[in-house]
């Protein structure tokens, strides 16, 4: 097995809807690999193709080396899994749920179940019924449930879903863990984007149902750009004195303040306060900022900020 995961020109349509459009995806076995894109981009198409329950309209999908299939062919005593909203009997309780689970995956260890319970932080609701927990206790029966049977690989489309920001540190360290440690492959699509960043060692971005770019870790550090911000009272005026002074890398003013990618302006932002000084437009903040994945997304994607 080369690939934990694996599309080959994969595409999905519905009608004249093109859901997911000629998707190359190479994900090593170990990698965490964060699946980015705007709401209906084809991340869980995609995700929902990984796992063999949409057929291809066209290329192929191959998980831990298996061509995946429409008729359950696939390694999924290796795979976990969680998409969208998770599901459980609700009638049942947290630990009834787990033992179901733990019998479907034929674990003979009955302690599997405490652990789970133990690892994900349940051990209050585990004699709830499932239909009373909260979203956020829901999310994490979902992912107990997901790693009950310590699978080789996670396909987890946004497993932050209803977390506080407490649970949403404890899921990131869980991760990382099983990947740290257990040599787990994670592939996840989430919207919490600093997370992703966090924790995420490549990235692909999907957009309109094509993966527009790959970063990794390193490529994205190189990537991010620093940016001087400039504040002051008037920035029309302030904006016209900078590109007469041939600083024409101005990217835009926001509110009364206006970002200089022109790295003059970044290595020298003195030189940009006495311009506006005495100019009559003095500056109330100067200050050179990062950009951050959140701030690349949304610029590649087209989203407002």
């Amino acid at each position: 097995m080369k690939y934990a995961i694996e599309t080959n020109h994969f595409s999905k349509s519905y009608g004249d809807v093109q859901a997911a459009n000629d998707i190359n995806l190479r994900v090593e076995p170990g990698e965490i690999y964060g699946f980015l894109g705007l709401n209906g981009a084809g991340k869980t198409t995609t995700i929902r193709a990984l796992l063999g329950m949409i057929r291809p309209s066209g290329g192929e999908v191959k998980a831990l080396g298996h061509q995946v299939g429409p008729h359950g062919q696939g390694p999924w005593a290796q795979v976990g899994y969680l998409v969208e909203s998770p599901s459980a009997y609700p009638d049942l309780t947290v630990k009834e749920n787990l033992e179901i689970a733990r019998r479907l995956y034929g674990i003979k260890e009955r302690s599997a179940v405490d652990a789970v319970i133990e690892r994900l932080d349940i051990r209050p609701y585990a004699n709830r019924k499932a239909g009373t927990l909260s979203s956020g206790n829901r999310q994490r029966l979902g992912l107990a449930r997901a790693i009950l049977h310590q699978p080789t690989l996670l396909i987890l489309d946004e497993p932050a879903n209803g977390l506080d920001p407490a649970g949403v540190v404890e899921i990131r360290e869980l991760l990382a863990d099983l990947a740290r440690h257990k040599g787990v492959t994670v592939f996840m699509s989430s919207h919490i984007l600093t997370e992703v960043d966090r924790l995420a060692t490549r990235i692909g971005i999907v957009h309109h149902g094509r993966l527009i770019e790959e970063l990794d870790m390193e490529k994205l550090a190189r990537f991010r750009t620093q940016r001087l911000e400039v504040r002051v009272r008037d920035p029309g005026a302030a904006l016209n004195i900078l590109n007469e002074a041939g600083y024409q890398s101005v990217i835009r003013a926001r509110e009364e303040g206006i970002l200089i990618n022109d790295p003059r302006a970044i290595e020298r932002p003195e030189d940009i306060a006495a311009l506006l000084v005495n100019a009559g437009v003095p500056p109330t903040r100067l200050v050179v900022e990062q950009q951050n994945l959140e701030e690349h997304f949304m610029q590649l994607t087209g989203a407002s900020l």
